[in-house]
């Protein structure tokens, strides 16, 4: 099974999507159940609270009751509506993350209010696209607040120009229609996308080579196969090397192990597969937070190297990741946002 292919199906009653290369679940989204709480970009008209001394931040109440935490409190009154956006998936028990820096996005373009200006995404490289790009940014931002940014993104560039300015506008409607309802009681402007949606709208480059939209499409690519074993801890890295990833309350810890191979350079080509594989399995698992990685023992003098790949990885990735370096047990952390449900949780009751 070559190229990449997206099917949209259902599981558990709730709309759901997963992108596969050549044979391989790379990523899989599913509408979450109802009492996970707001998903992640979501918008609403909040309610701000009052400072809170020593958490840097201050809590927004939500409609029905709910409250986000928001950490940016300059210049805000307590008691105003502001409008938030849901940053990330809460912790167990936890207020939502909120952001006021708002980001309205399509299949081709990101709004930015707060962040003026014309961009286009630098994977676009070819200058005759990228004039015409800048081009249609103009024609389709004219007459918008001088506020109000746009980003083209990558996708932009293998469509035709008619279509792009069609979702710009349609994107422009949507924010400007928000961003024009500031006052009121708290309330949701915009929902966060459904897994459908979200698939139409971010795995659109590189485009697939064929989109499965059908009831039944899971079971004919395998999909429940695939998700059986994300949900398990083990990964496989080849040549008998394997990895577990597994989440405890305070963090997602990995553990790199070379198997029966006992050559010099086995500790080495293990922990390179998982840092090739790292990115994937965390996207798939819908785990972040705190990572910290045990390595297989390797001399110090492979850490650079190791580092090295390490970025490599994450910089062809659109996560949200920092990497803080290496401890000084030899164990490497990073932090990766926590952008969904983790995949146990929102398929719990999942029997395959």
């Amino acid at each position: 099974m070559k190229g990449t292919i997206v099917a949209r199906d259902r599981l558990l009653g709730r709309a759901a999507a997963a992108l596969l290369r050549d044979g391989r679940l790379e990523d899989f989204v599913i509408d979450p159940p109802a009492e996970a709480g707001p998903g992640t970009g979501a918008i609403f008209r909040a309610r701000l609270g009052r400072p809170l001394k020593g958490l840097g931040g201050i809590f927004v109440d939500l409609p029905g009751g709910g409250r986000g935490f928001l950490r940016q409190t300059a210049g805000l009154a307590p008691g105003r509506p502001v409008l938030v956006q849901v940053a990330g998936q809460a912790e167990p028990g936890k207020a939502p993350p909120v952001t006021t820096r708002l980001l309205f996005k399509s299949r081709f373009a990101i709004l930015t209010p707060g962040a003026p200006g014309l961009n286009l995404a630098r994977t676009i490289r070819d200058p005759g696209a990228r004039a015409r790009l800048d081009a249609l940014a103009g024609r389709a931002m004219a007459g918008a607040d001088a506020d109000l940014g746009l980003v083209l993104r990558t996708a932009a560039g293998a469509v035709a120009e008619a279509v792009v300015e069609d979702d710009v506008a349609a994107l422009r409607r949507a924010a400007e229609a928000v961003l024009g309802d500031r006052e009121g009681a708290p309330e949701l402007l915009l929902d966060a996308p459904g897994a459908h949606e979200f698939a139409w709208r971010e795995w659109a480059h590189p485009a697939p080579d064929a989109v499965e939209d059908r009831a039944g499409a899971f079971a004919d690519l395998g999909v429940p196969e695939a998700l059986a074993a994300a949900l398990a801890p083990a990964v496989d890295l080849g040549d008998g090397a394997g990895m577990a990833v597994e989440p405890t309350r305070a963090l997602v810890a990995c553990d790199v192990n070379t198997g029966a191979d006992a050559s010099p350079a086995a500790a080495l080509k293990a922990n390179l597969a998982a840092v090739r594989a790292l990115p994937r399995v965390l996207r798939l698992k819908g785990l972040g937070g705190q990572v910290t990685v045990d390595f297989a023992p390797m001399p110090r003098r492979d850490r650079g190297g190791l580092e090295q790949a390490i970025r490599a990885a994450f910089r062809e990735v659109s996560d949200e990741v920092t990497l803080a370096g290496w401890t000084p047990l030899g164990n490497f952390e990073l932090t990766r946002r926590r952008d969904r449900l983790p995949l146990a949780l929102a398929l719990a009751g999942w029997t395959g």
